[in-house]
């Protein structure tokens, strides 16, 4: 089963909610809606709809990111170090406690973790993932890790194994490693500025119908316009 969908509503929710029943929310990751904001998604979208959360990059991403721009409260200088990468910090810990509040106000049972290439697969990092994901409650939920650095196929398969992890990955760039489930994220070859063409499409689809669950994630410029174009090759094929 395809289950297709956008990194965001890229357009207006209604009309995404029109062709999708599906999308992995962004503004989780740099600045969390406010409860109130959360749960009228969840009262106003369908009731089949599913939302996919992006983990607060609080939990992820070091504060030398250029994504903690989108934070609402600059980080103080003193404060640096106990942000990002899974550190084992009362800060990491609040912003979980943020990301499993918006999961929960939107019905959802997909978490994203998604690194930067600056998280590389260092003793200290895995360590800090074994600490923090050993301490989460698990529930029902899947998550997702997304490691963009340099990190080599037998890495990732150990850390998603040990730790119960769906590895989540552009196909074009690394086959997935581990998972019973498939999640891709389409992020444009080259760069976020991309289109994919019906051959590049078909290719993912052939790749991948035999197995039993896969997401397809797109996050490129033409997101919504390639994500419908799947659908329809997809229900061709």
């Amino acid at each position: 089963m395809f289950n297709i969908g956008c990194c965001g509503f890229t357009v207006a929710k209604t009309k995404y909610y029109e062709q999708f029943d599906l999308v992995e929310v962004q503004q989780t990751f740099f600045q969390p809606p406010s409860q109130r904001v959360l749960a009228s998604w969840r009262a106003t979208a369908p009731a089949n709809f599913r939302f996919i959360v992006k983990a607060w990059q609080l939990i992820t991403h070091d504060p030398m990111s250029p994504t903690y721009n989108k934070l609402q409260n600059p980080i103080a200088d003193y404060k640096r170090l106990n942000y990002g990468f899974f550190r084992p910090t009362g800060e990491v810990w609040n912003a979980w406690t943020v990301t499993e509040k918006a999961a929960e106000l939107l019905g959802a049972r997909m978490i994203l973790f998604q690194c930067p290439s600056n998280f590389k697969p260092t003793e200290e990092n895995i360590a800090n993932m074994k600490a923090f994901f050993g301490k989460v409650r698990r529930k029902d939920y899947t998550f997702i890790f997304e490691p963009r650095g340099h990190w080599q196929d037998k890495e990732v398969k150990a850390v998603c194994e040990e730790l119960d992890l769906v590895h989540g990955v552009d196909p074009f760039r690394q086959p997935p490693c581990h998972g019973n489930i498939k999640y891709l994220r389409l992020q444009g070859k080259g760069g976020y500025n991309y289109r994919y063409t019906d051959a590049e499409i078909r290719e993912v689809i052939e790749r991948y119908k035999e197995d039993p669950e896969v997401y397809v994630l797109f996050n490129n410029t033409n997101m919504f316009y390639d994500a419908i174009k799947m659908k329809e090759l997809w229900t061709s094929t």
